[in-house]
């Protein structure tokens, strides 16, 4: 059993500009151990993780290593990225070499070590080829052998294998999970960041889960199962079903209102629109309708392909809009949603314009509209209200997917040429005409 504390985390606080990333994150990491960071987008994961390396400084909190204080980036850890983040005019031995090169290891001896990781990682008889001439999964390879070169008591993953093809994943997976299970590196303990749920249950000891906005521990659970996983087992699916359900009931807190526990009182946070398509939330709305109003969010999202990730934010959406409740991992329609799956364009979008309307920041925008003489504003006025809440990038996500809904619900239409919103003149309505062809 894992006994020593490798990296502990005590009460993270992590802020950009004025938005709470992290809200007082605890976090313990032993020896041994292999532990999976879970979320759904955007909540604080790659942020904790880079904390943690020292990457980045906490705002509050203190991240210790063996018991020590880190301050900067720490020695023992190195960390894979999602996207490779090679160096193009350095070849693949070049590449390995870079840490082992930084730390003043001599010429010939670093030079066995990364031909050893570049052997034992597959890509013998590629020492000398440049990332441009490697394949994605070879290139995460690479990436892989430079952070295990420099022998790192913590190996940090940040979505290591989302940028791959699924067939290329699998094998980088098992072949990383061998290394791991059967000692051949000195690593001592892992921390991924993942969205992928089931990969989750396949690789990791443990499996921590983030809400968002902001980040909060929500579930701290040891997988109960011994490696080598069938994903075909009974036991595997029920555990990958329950971490499902913890996922979703956990978004339900998404745009809540930031705690900061602080002497003065803040000014709630307005919930975040999810960025889920008309079209998305139509087309759920239906298949549920036709399967009697319920349905499994984990057997949903498999038979659709989706990752946690694509189907949260339209079931955040649907929650949001009163058609549909997250219940006990299972997407149920209400009674509103069942009006809704089985009504003519006309009057879903009349009902979809009912629910928005008072809703910030729908409410908002058609008040100023209204309060216009020309009924006319720029889109950047809007942004600049949104940036006193959210951050830049948040505030242009959020406006983009408030124009999309307000168009299709008729509250207020947007130019964007001009980048500005305006709300339409109703068209003159057609006077009937009488039998005789005049106007009555």
């Amino acid at each position: 059993m894992p006994d020593v504390a490798l990296v502990t985390a005590r009460d993270i606080v992590k802020k950009f500009d004025s938005t709470v990333i992290l809200d007082h994150v605890s976090l313990e990491l032993r020896e041994n151990e292999f532990v999976a960071l879970l979320g759904p987008s955007g909540s604080g994961k790659s942020t904790l993780l880079r904390v943690v390396t020292g990457l980045l400084e906490p705002d509050a909190g203190q991240i210790l290593y063996r018991g020590e204080p880190v301050h900067g980036p720490n020695p023992h850890a190195a960390m894979v990225f999602q996207t490779f983040a090679l160096y193009p005019w350095l070849t693949v031995l070049e590449n390995v070499e870079l840490g082992l090169k930084a730390a003043g290891m001599p010429l010939q001896a670093r030079h066995e070590r990364a031909n050893h990781l570049i052997d034992v990682i597959g890509l013998d008889g590629y020492e000398d080829a440049y990332p441009k001439e490697l394949s994605g999964g070879m290139r995460q390879r690479v990436g892989f052998a430079r952070a295990l070169a420099v022998e790192p008591e913590l190996l940090c993953m940040d979505e290591p294998f989302s940028a791959l093809d699924f067939l290329t994943a699998e094998n980088l997976r098992s072949e990383l999970l061998d290394l791991w299970l059967e000692k051949r590196t000195p690593t001592r303990a892992i921390l991924m960041v993942t969205h992928g749920i089931e990969e989750a249950v396949f690789m990791a000891d443990r499996i921590v889960v983030l809400g968002a906005h902001p980040a909060r521990v929500i579930a701290d659970l040891r997988v109960p199962l011994a490696q080598p996983r069938n994903r075909k087992r009974a036991d595997f699916l029920a555990f990958v079903d329950r971490v499902y359900k913890i996922v979703t009931e956990g978004a339900e807190s998404r745009g809540a209102a930031a705690r900061t526990p602080t002497a003065a009182p803040q000014r709630a946070r307005p919930r975040q629109l999810p960025p889920a398509s008309i079209g998305m939330m139509t087309g759920l709305l239906e298949l549920l309708s036709d399967r009697g109003g319920r349905d499994d969010l984990y057997h949903l999202g498999s038979e659709l392909m989706l990752e946690v990730d694509d189907l949260l934010p339209v079931t955040e959406a649907i929650e949001l809009l009163q058609l549909g409740e997250v219940r006990e991992g299972d997407i149920v329609l209400t009674d509103l949603g069942k009006t809704y799956a089985e009504a003519d364009p006309p009057e879903r979008k009349r009902i979809f314009s009912e629910q928005i309307a008072q809703q910030p920041p729908f409410s908002v925008i058609r008040r100023v509209l209204e309060g216009k003489r020309n009924q006319t504003m720029p889109k950047e006025f809007f942004l600049d209200v949104l940036e006193q809440q959210f951050s830049e990038e948040e505030a242009e996500q959020q406006l983009q997917i408030a124009i999309a809904w307000g168009r299709f619900a008729e509250l207020f239409s947007y130019d964007p040429a001009s980048e500005e919103f305006y709300i339409e003149e109703p068209e003159p309505s057609e006077q009937p005409m009488a039998p005789d062809g005049s106007e009555d």
